[in-house]
This record gives structure tokens, C-alpha cells and sequence, in this order.
């Protein structure tokens, strides 16, 4: 309501728009002084009313003050059509809106209008949701809006509510798409305490009305979904919808290394801590003294879920995310992996465990995240061979060398060897302007400079294929070696090897740069975060010039959203990285085991800390 000073700008008069319950009113003047008085003249008769009431906000309050008395509680409903079934189209919200455009105005970038008119068309789209073949998209626009909208949610249970009462054709289609809408609504936010009273009191008299029907079933399961619901960061996908409507469980698939899959049932509330319990049951790890977390991921990205973190929600970002990114490379999915490295040795060699250890050991590996020489990848190379195919054979499948070495190797081989790129060498600019400023037009030069470009790209891809034919020869002469060795003893071998790094069981992320209070700064490093300390490692050197024990940490905290900070008595180490929350969180995780003493088996990453910036 306050005078606009953009439309001052743009009009030459300050514009004092007030908001009614039916109406909008825009007052104009010349000068802000006489704005100004208009708006605290209206803004005191405001304060001075008591809040508006509509007839069904009073109906509320009649049922609910003689909710014991049924011949009374029928009696109004008998006599108050407004709260009843109706083919008409509601011309004004069931409810009262607040003043003012301050509850929706942030929202006009997705096109929504004022609450009141949204309201409305909501009713209508509830109608026109009767007859749908398919209702699900409807659905999920009403949800969105009420998502985005809060003011609109206690309206549209009551709009529903509404539309279940005494219902021209009870249990029929067009009766139980509002029973299928309102089981949604009920998995996704719930209503203001008043009007969740409401709800509940009118579930059960549904109940009492239709026993051993279709409604009888819905409003039991709401009902149930009401008292476990938490606020939703997404609507239902569409395929979480279909299932709800059915009133069944959604089947959630989840991968673990070794391109292991499992399907488990979930609800719309189930947490990825939950989630990750029941993995942990199923795949019998509960002997394990590890911590193991559920992850989203595709091709390119991975991100650890937080233990309250709702799984259907990351579901929808996914159905969300495909329909954005065609492709592969882009396909989303949940995954199950060793989170916490607490005990690397004594994991039995013939569990699953141990195939997780190896997998995700041999994915550092092709990542370049092991510092070793060139003979030992080729040898973790052919142990990979060995495993996936057994004795070496000609006719056997041979992996793309990138899933066996890290080809980040030979790429810095053939630039190392590569001629310095014309257009990296200094020109000398009198001689560019004087001697050569009118010899080529501009587009010949550039297009001499496009073709030089291209012969170099072919040349590079040509020396990258020779220089990976010659890595995997020498890799296959290693795996011939290997001659009737089994899976676990290749497994066995493959550790062995990777853990005479003493950085095996760390976590390893890239840390642009890194400066301490002591002087010292340095760009590109790993920072490697294991059960017991901290180990800052120049990228690609086996030794940590620098081990920081937990013991030794006195605080640590997020400072932004790429730097993170922490403290070892006077010093201070300050670090910059994308993956703040994801090591401040892994830490949280770490140093919960340890103040809560050794793990019980089978324990998930639960422990961690929701809060990344929590000072220790």
C-alpha cells in the first residue's frame, strides 16, 4: 500500500493501492505528502477494525463448538449450503485473505494474480478436475500453487472439504477425485491448526457417513498421512501422484557399487536417514562398524542427502531435472555408498562391504585420486580387467580405457608434448599493425586460425588414441599375467595396493585455494578428511605437507558459500571450495562418531549434523 516510487518515475504521480476482500482500489496524487497521509489514514481505520470473519470461518467455529452434539452439527450442515457439494462456480473465497498485496506480490513472476482471483480459479480447476481422464497434472498445478501460495492452502482443503460433503454421487469418479486431491495435499503441507480441526473432525464423520466404501479407505489413509507430514520442498511427480491416488507406496530404486540395484517401498515421508536403515537391513550390512549414506548423482555430480532430506522430494527433482536435461549423461539416480571410513581392516573379504570398499577405491582411482606411479595404475588396471572378465581372452570385452586408468594422465602426456599453440606465443604489435594490417582481411585471418585450430584438435585426438592403444596393450600384458586369479584375491591384491597410500579411507576433495594465518597460501590442493584428521596434500604428491587432528580443532564454520574456515589454536586455515557443505558436513559426521565412542554396527550417516556452518 505504500506510495510507489517506481510509478512516480514512470507517470509523474505517486500511486497508494489498497486491497479489499472484492475490490482494488488505485489512488493517485501529485505530491508524496498527500500519498503519504492517505496511506496512514487508511492503515489506522485497518488497525482499528476487528479481523474480518466470512460465513464459513463462523460455520467452522459452530461445528467445532458442537462437534459433540451430532443432531446439531447435521442441522447446520442442512441449513448452510455453503458448505456442501456444489456444480456451481464460487465467486469469492471461502475464507479471508490479508491485507495488502505483500502475501502474493513476491509470486507475479510466475503469473499469479491477486489471492482472492486465485482462489477462485482454483475452484473452478476442481471442477473441471471431476471429468479428467487424466487428473494428475491438474493436481500438481493446484499443489504448486498452494506450495507457493501459503495464504491458499487452508482455503483450498476447505474448497475440497467443500466438495466431499454430501457429494451428488458418492464414491462415484468424479466424487473420488477430490478424495485422491486431498490425499495428496495431505502428503504435502498441512493446514493452519484451526482448519487442520476442521479436517480431522470432517474425516471421521466422512467416515461414519460412507463405512466400508472407497471414502472410508481415503480418509483413513489421510487421516494417517496427516500425522506424519512434513513441509514438502516440491509437489508430488507425477509418478508419486499415480500412486497416491491408488493409496499404495511408491517403489524407489537405488544403486550401490558394483551396479547393484534395489527397489524398497517408500511413503511420501519417508527421510533418506530411513531409507539408508532399511538398505543397511536388506543388504545385511548391519555388522558393518562403517557409516554408509544415501547420494544423488548422475554422470557429472554427487551430493550427500541429509538425514532429514525426504526422498520423494529428491524424486521429484529428479522427474523435474529430466524433463529439463535430455540425455544419458544427465540421468539422475539415488545411490547407496560407504559415507565414514572407520574400520578398513577387518571387513570380511567375502561381504558385500569388501565389493563396496574395492569399487569405490577403484573409482578414486580412475578419478586420479590415488598419487602413484604409472606401473602401479597399470597394475590396479589389469586387477580391474581380471575382475570384470576372469582369465584374459581375445574375445573378451574390453572396457573404454577411461573405466580402468585415469586418462587425465595421458591428456597431460600429449600436451606436455604438444607444440605451443601459435596464438600463445607474444606477437609484437608494431610489426602486427605495420607489416601485416592490410596483407589479410580479417576474415581470411580468421579463418586460417579456425583451420589451424581444427588440424591441431585432429592431431591431439590422434596422439590421444595412440597414447591410449599403447596404455592398454601394456595394461592387457599385465592382465595376462594375472592368469587364474578369482575375485576376491583380485579384490585382496587391488587394496593392498591402493592402501600403501596413506591417505586410503579419506575422503578427497579439491580445494582451489588455501591460505593460513601463518603466511603460507597455496591454489590447487586436496584436502583428504578421514576418520581422525584433517591432510592437506599438494595435488598429485603422495605426502601431506600438513595433518590436522580433530583434537586439535578447536572451531570450524562456513563463512560463504565457497569458503570455509578453520581453527587449530592461534592459526587459522581459510579454504576455498564448491564443496563447503559437503566436507563441514562429512566433519560434523566424523566427530560425532567419535564423541559418541566406536559405532554401533550398521550404523547410517543419521549422525551427522543437519547444520554445515555448526562450530564444533
Amino acid at each position: 500500500m505504500w506510495p510507489s516510487k517506481q510509478t512516480y518515475k514512470e507517470t509523474g504521480y505517486w500511486n497508494v493501492t489498497v486491497y479489499g476482500r472484492k475490490h482494488c482500489y488505485r489512488l493517485y496524487t501529485e505530491h508524496l505528502n498527500e500519498a503519504v497521509h492517505w496511506v496512514c489514514a487508511i492503515q489506522k481505520v485497518i488497525d482499528s477494525k476487528d479481523p474480518m470473519e466470512t460465513p464459513t470461518q463462523l460455520l467452522i467455529k459452530d461445528i467445532e463448538e458442537n462437534h459433540s452434539n451430532q443432531e446439531t452439527v447435521e442441522e447446520i450442515y442442512k441449513l448452510n449450503p455453503i458448505l456442501r457439494h456444489t456444480k456451481s462456480p464460487l465467486y469469492a473465497p471461502l475464507l479471508p485473505f490479508p491485507y495488502g498485496s505483500d502475501d502474493h506480490s513476491p509470486h507475479s513472476v510466475k503469473g499469479y494474480t491477486a489471492l482472492r482471483d486465485e482462489a477462485v480459479k482454483i475452484f473452478n480447476s476442481l471442477q473441471q478436475m471431476e471429468n479428467e481422464n487424466d487428473p494428475v497434472p491438474l493436481m500438481q498445478g493446484v499443489l504448486q500453487t498452494c506450495l507457493d501460495l501459503r495464504p491458499l492452502r487452508d482455503e483450498v482443503y476447505c474448497q475440497v472439504m467443500k466438495q466431499t460433503t454430501e457429494p451428488p454421487e458418492p464414491g462415484s469418479v468424479s466424487d473420488l477425485r477430490y478424495w485422491q486431491l486431498l490425499t495428496c495435499m495431505s502428503c504435502t503441507y498441512l493446514p493452519s491448526p484451526a482448519v487442520l480441526r476442521f479436517l480431522q473432525f470432517h474425516l471421521h464423520r466422512m467416515k461414519s457417513h460412507y463405512p466400508s466404501t472407497e471414502t472410508e479407505k481415503y480418509a483413513d489413509f489421510i487421516l494417517s498421512s496427516l500425522d506424519k507430514t512434513k513441509q514438502r520442498e516440491y509437489v508430488p511427480s507425477y509418478e508419486e501422484i499415480s500412486v497416491l491416488i491408488q493409496r499404495q507406496e511408491l517403489i524407489c530404486t537405488v544403486h550401490y557399487p558394483g551396479a547393484g540395484v534395489c527397489k524398497l517401498p517408500i511413503t511420501s515421508h519417508t527421510t533418506a536417514e530411513e531409507l539408508v536403515e532399511e538398505l543397511i537391513k536388506k543388504l545385511k550390512l548391519n555388522g558393518s562398524r562403517n557409516v554408509f549414506a544415501l547420494f544423488e548423482q548422475n554422470n557429472h555430480y554427487e551430493q550427500v542427502l541429509a538425514k532429514a532430506t525426504i526422498v520423494a522430494d529428491t524424486l521429484t527433482r529428479f522427474e523435474n531435472f529430466t524433463c529439463k536435461e535430455k540425455g544419458f549423461e544427465t540421468r539422475w539416480r539415488l545411490y547407496f555408498k560407504l559415507y565414514c571410513f572407520l574400520d578398513t581392516d577387518d571387513v570380511p573379504k567375502d561381504s558385500l562391504e569388501y565389493s563396496f570398499l574395492f569399487e569405490q577405491a577403484h573409482e578414486a582411482v580412475i578419478q586420479g585420486y590415488l598419487p602413484t606411479n604409472e606401473e602401479s595404475l597399470q597394475s590396479l588396471a589389469a586387477l580391474r580387467l581380471q575382475f570384470l572378465n576372469g582369465d584374459f581372452s581375445p574375445s573378451a570385452p574390453f572396457p573404454r580405457l577411461e573405466e580402468l586408468f585415469p586418462i587425465y594422465i595421458l591428456h597431460s602426456r600429449v600436451l606436455a608434448s604438444s607444440k605451443p599453440h601459435i596464438t600463445s606465443k607474444p606477437s609484437c604489435p608494431s610489426l602486427h599493425k605495420g607489416l601485416f594490417s592490410g596483407a589479410l582481411p580479417n576474415g581470411l585471418w580468421n579463418n586460417s586460425l579456425v583451420k589451424q585450430k581444427a588440424e591441431e584438435s585432429q592431431k591431439f585426438r590422434g596422439r590421444m588414441k595412440e597414447e591410449g592403444a599403447n596404455m592398454m596393450s601394456a595394461i592387457v600384458d599385465k592382465w595376462k599375467a594375472l592368469q587364474s586369479m578369482d575375485r576376491t584375491e583380485v579384490m585382496a591384491t587391488y587394496l593392498s595396493i591402493v592402501k600403501q597410500w596413506s591417505g586410503f579411507g579419506s575422503t578427497v576433495y579439491d580445494i582451489d585455494f588455501y591460505m593460513s594465518s601463518v603466511g603460507s597460501f597455496s591454489q590447487r590442493l586436496w584436502l583428504g578428511v578421514s576418520a581422525s584428521a584433517l591432510s592437506l596434500y599438494k595435488q598429485g604428491e603422495v605426502d601431506a605437507f600438513e595433518n590436522i587432528q580433530y583434537s586439535q580443532i578447536t572451531s570450524f564454520g562456513v563463512s560463504d558459500n565457497s569458503t570455509f574456515k578453520v581453527s587449530v589454536g592461534e592459526k587459522e586455515m581459510i579454504f576455498e571450495t564448491s564443496k563447503v557443505d559437503e566436507i563441514t558436513q562429512l566433519i560434523n559426521t566424523y566427530l560425532t562418531c567419535i564423541s559418541n565412542g566406536p559405532p554401533h554396527p550398521g550404523e547410517s550417516s543419521s549422525s551427522s549434523s543437519e547444520d554445515p556452518s555448526q562450530l564444533v
